[in-house]
This record gives structure tokens, C-alpha cells and sequence, in this order.
């Protein structure tokens, strides 16, 4: 049998400082989702609450703004009736037993960070993951959860584990465009203060980092290369 991966994306919500809706960001599922199935893998959607889930709107290469206009693989898997079928009624967390996977992929956009960190539910199964020795992965604003991730000691998860995430320089940059604070907490200062070594790239660049079972990546354009640290730590190599 090919190795069963749990993908969790957010559902929708509001945010608090912007006040507008908020969803998870379009290629942080699919360009994962294209490098795992293309691998041989198979991939479960899911998502805390369960149901309908929504791109976030900067996110959809069809949107107004064009801010991810040049995302052509988010706008090819967007066209492809039986994808968009997997984001109208994605299953709960509570619904599914995280022994019938090999390996979690937490995916970010907007909405974690408004939602995940107070989900104790998400947290405790990616700790369970993680515990399980499979391999856990969290990507771009995902990587919030991780803030309150701890091992079976109480100690926090990334304590002395390197790791990356939405960097201090790209949430300069979104708040300098949209002209006032987007986000509740910053990723970065909060996982230094638990005494992560968290690195980064230049913004937007590409970054992913793998500290054993643990896989993170930096934001938005980061999923491919996550994908392959989660084929790497599987053991998987052919591409099928």
C-alpha cells in the first residue's frame, strides 16, 4: 500500500486586526498535494472544524489584485472539478484516526494564525505525529501551532530544533503594504523566545528546513521544497 499523508488546512475565519475574511493560502496545499501524489502518495484534505474550506483571496491566481497571478500550478489544480470536489466538505480532525497516516502537512495562510494556536486538538495531534516519529511538517503561517506544540516532558516542541517559518522580513513587507499591523503575534519572536533556532532565507525566497522528524517551511512559495523533506524522511524517492 502507498504511504497515506494528512494535509490540514484552516477554515475560514475572521481576522481580528484587519477585520476582514481569512482562509488558508491557495499553493501551500497544492504545490505540496502535486509533489506527494505525483510521488505515489496518497493525500488526505482535512481541517479542524471540517466542511467547506476557501482560499485565501490574495492567494487565488483569479483574483482582481493578481497578487498570485503567476501561480500557474494553484490555477491549474483551481480548474480541476474533482480537485475543487476535496474543498467543499473536507473532513474534521475528530473524524480521523492519525494512526492510519505516515505524515502530517500542516499548511498556513491567514487563518492559522487566528485560529490554530488555540486549537488544542491540532496541536495535540501534530504532537502526536511528531511523538510517533512520522514525520510533521508545517508550512509558512502553519508553523504558528508549533507555539504551543510541547513534548511528553511539558517542554516545548521546537525547543533547541531549527526550524523556519513566516519570517520577520516578510511581515514587514505585508505590513508596509497594507499599512498598518496584519498579523496578532509575529512567528519568529514568539519561537525564539522558546528557544528555537529559527533561520530564514531572503524573503520570499524558497526555504524549507528538516531537524529529524520535525519539517518546516518559510511561507508561500516554500511548499514544493517542504514536500520533498516529507518524501525524504519517508524514504520515498521514485516519482511516479
Amino acid at each position: 500500500m502507498s504511504k497515506q499523508i494528512l494535509m490540514i488546512v484552516a477554515n475560514p475565519s475572521i481576522s481580528t486586526t484587519l477585520g476582514v475574511p481569512v482562509g488558508f493560502w491557495a499553493s501551500e496545499l497544492i504545490h505540496p498535494y502535486d509533489v506527494l501524489t505525483k510521488a505515489g502518495l496518497q493525500v488526505v484534505i482535512a481541517s479542524p472544524q471540517g466542511g467547506k474550506v476557501e482560499f485565501d483571496n490574495f492567494s487565488d491566481p483569479r483574483d482582481a489584485s493578481g497578487y498570485s497571478q503567476d501561480d500557474t500550478l494553484s490555477l491549474e489544480y483551481i480548474q480541476q472539478l474533482e480537485f475543487m470536489k476535496l474543498l467543499e466538505n473536507t473532513p474534521a480532525l475528530t473524524n480521523l484516526n492519525p494512526d492510519d497516516f505516515d505524515a502530517i502537512v500542516v499548511c498556513g495562510g491567514q487563518s492559522p494564525m487566528f485560529t490554530f494556536r488555540q486549537n488544542t486538538a491540532l496541536v495535540g495531534l501534530f504532537c502526536k505525529f511528531y511523538a510517533d516519529a512520522k514525520p510533521s511538517a508545517a508550512l509558512c503561517h502553519g508553523t504558528c501551532l508549533l507555539l504551543e506544540a510541547t513534548l511528553a516532558d511539558g517542554s516545548p516542541l521546537i525547543q533547541g530544533k531549527t526550524i523556519t517559518g513566516f519570517a520577520n522580513s516578510e511581515e514587514d513587507y505585508a505590513d508596509h503594504v497594507v499599512g498598518q499591523k496584519v498579523m496578532p503575534f509575529r512567528i519568529e519572536d514568539e519561537a525564539k523566545k522558546l528557544g528555537a533556532n529559527f533561520v530564514s532565507q531572503e524573503a520570499f525566497a524558497p526555504h524549507a528546513v528538516r531537524d529529524g522528524y520535525l519539517i518546516t517551511g518559510q511561507q508561500q512559495n516554500s511548499g514544493t521544497a517542504t514536500a520533498k523533506l516529507v518524501l525524504e524522511a519517508l524514504g520515498v524517492t521514485g516519482i511516479s
